[in-house]
Parts: structure tokens; C-alpha cells; sequence
């Protein structure tokens, strides 16, 4: 893995941006959308800061930060910084945290060393926003509950939201603001939701988000998740906090499906899962391709899964 880069000398000089990045900590998506795919106008500012401040929240098994973190960068490249052994939770808690800045996105690494306060570990994504208690009202007002109420951890503060269907965020905001680059592909936040509580979800993500939506397939290819010679409802959405894709489904997935929390695009799916392989990971489902799209589904030391694919 990469230790000397620009990105990280950057941040280990100063200790607490770095430690701000651990502190990212719970997540899901955010949202707000109208029926016909935009945010309803005007009813707050823009929150988001870019998507290379909203990292993937992974939690990992305990004692396997390392061979993750190594796993991680083999494959995708990035660097890397930590790990260290901080509290970022409100309740009395300890974990090895360690931040990954990688070509297809950040990630926020955590191996408790004790057990996990509740909710934490439910969230999906921790977002960076421009005004943390401005933020959280609004998304109240949008239609998202407040699990966690904001508290201080060593390098700002944070809250965690959850939007209708139950999909939960960490917002956060640092006390000295992190300087990361932009990724090389954006990546993207995936959720399962049944029929029933999409609608509200919808209306809730892209309002909060201020985002919109990209396309709204209800007749996608179900190969693609793992239900070939089926049909699924796909709803692409984007939004300053990067990209969302929800799978509208009646639950009835197969294994691995919906345990993967996060899409990473790469330009060659058959390379990047040769390196996934050498470097400890287990490819569970795939390649297929469906939609204009191959993709696999890997799971990474530690247990993390995530999605990988190609556009073409």
C-alpha cells in the first residue's frame, strides 16, 4: 500500500484531520425527490461538500483491519491513513480506525476492540456537511428521523439520520477541514427497498440531498441481481453527495445480494478481480452483464462485500 503519498504526508502532519476522518462514522443514504424525479426547490441550502467526504462506513471483523486495509489497496490502489485507536461514538466505546483514499472512493475502516454501541454500524456512508446542526434540521424537516443526536467526537461532531425504508447516514463536520482529492469514479451508495416505502424514501433522499434522478428503469434486467430472466424496478439518483442507485425489489434475493452496500466502477472488471483474488478476496457472485453493465460482487477480508462493475 501506498504510505508516502502527497495525500497522506498531508494529513499525518496535521493529526486531527486525520482523526476527523475516523470520526465519519455512521451512514446511509440522505434523500429527497418528488414523483417525477426532482427535489422539491428551494427549501434549504446545499449541504454536501463533494463526494470524496463521503466515505464508506466498514466494519470489519475484529483483528482484520490490516489484512483488509492491504486486501483494499492491492486491488484498487489509494493510500492510506492510520491505524489508531480513538473513541467515535457518543457511548464509551474503542476501535482501530483507519482511513482508505482510494481511486474508486473513500472508505472509513473500523475494528472494535469493544462491542459496537447501537446504532452504530447500521449506518452505510458518513457525509460531510458545510453546517452540521443547520443540516440535521433540515433533514428532520425532509422527512428523515435523528437516531443519534449530535455529539462531539476528538475532531468535530456528528449526527446520524434516517431516511424512510430505514437507510441510515452519519453527517459530520470536522473541526479542521480534510483535504482529499476527487476520486477517479464516483462511487455509488446501493439500496434494496420493497415497493412500500420506496416512495416516501424518494421523496425524503432527494429533498434532504437536493438531488435528482437519473433514470427509472422498471423493467431492468434482474441477472443483475442474481435473478436472471426476472425483471426489477432500478432508480439511478445524484446529487452533491454522490451517486445513489435503489433496486425496488419484493425481497426475494439471493445470496449475496443486498449485503453489499456500495457500487465501485473500474475500467476493467476482469483485471480488478484478479488482483481481488491474489490479494485475499472472494469473488461470490458474477461477472454478469445486464444493462449495459458487468459486475461482480467480492468480499474482502474482514467480511466487507461490495459491488464492482464496468460500464460499456
Amino acid at each position: 500500500m501506498t504510505r508516502r503519498s502527497p495525500v497522506k504526508l498531508r494529513l499525518v502532519r496535521r493529526v486531527v484531520p486525520w482523526v476527523a476522518a475516523v470520526a465519519a462514522l455512521t451512514a446511509v443514504p440522505t434523500a429527497s425527490a418528488t414523483p417525477s424525479g426532482s427535489a422539491k426547490p428551494g427549501r434549504h441550502q446545499h449541504f454536501a461538500v463533494g463526494p470524496q467526504y463521503d466515505t464508506t462506513h466498514v466494519y470489519v471483523a475484529p483483528g482484520t483491519e490490516q489484512a483488509f486495509v492491504a486486501s483494499w489497496t492491492s486491488t484498487f490502489g489509494g493510500t492510506t491513513i492510520g491505524p489508531v485507536s480513538t473513541q467515535v461514538t457518543p457511548a464509551p466505546s474503542r476501535t482501530l480506525s483507519e482511513l482508505i483514499v482510494s481511486p474508486v472512493g473513500t472508505l472509513s475502516v473500523f475494528d472494535y476492540t469493544t462491542p459496537v454501541p447501537y446504532p452504530f454500524g447500521t449506518e452505510r456512508t458518513g457525509w460531510l456537511v458545510t453546517d452540521l446542526d443547520q443540516a440535521v434540521r433540515a433533514a428532520r424537516a425532509d422527512g428523515a428521523a435523528v437516531t443519534v443526536a449530535p455529539f462531539t467526537d476528538p475532531i468535530g461532531r456528528d449526527a446520524v439520520v434516517q431516511f424512510p425504508g430505514g437507510v441510515n447516514a452519519q453527517l459530520y463536520v470536522h473541526t479542521t477541514a480534510p483535504s482529499y482529492p476527487a476520486p477517479a469514479s464516483v462511487p455509488e451508495n446501493r439500496l434494496y427497498l420493497p415497493p412500500d416505502s420506496v416512495g416516501a424514501f424518494l421523496d425524503s433522499y432527494l429533498a434532504f440531498t437536493q438531488g435528482r434522478v437519473v433514470s427509472d428503469d422498471r423493467r431492468a434486467d434482474g441477472a443483475a441481481i442474481g435473478l436472471p430472466g426476472t425483471t426489477y424496478r432500478l432508480i439511478r439518483l445524484t446529487s452533491g453527495f454522490g451517486a445513489t442507485t435503489v433496486a425496488v425489489t419484493d425481497g426475494h434475493l439471493p445470496h449475496p445480494f443486498g449485503l453489499e452496500t456500495t457500487g465501485y466502477g473500474v475500467p476493467d472488471l476482469g483485471a480488478t478481480l484478479e488482483r481481488a483474488k491474489a490479494a485475499g478476496a472472494t469473488v461470490l457472485s458474477g461477472p454478469v452483464r445486464a444493462g449495459g453493465r458487468e459486475s461482480a460482487v467480492v468480499r474482502f477480508p474482514g467480511g466487507y462485500v461490495a459491488e464492482v462493475h464496468t460500464d460499456r
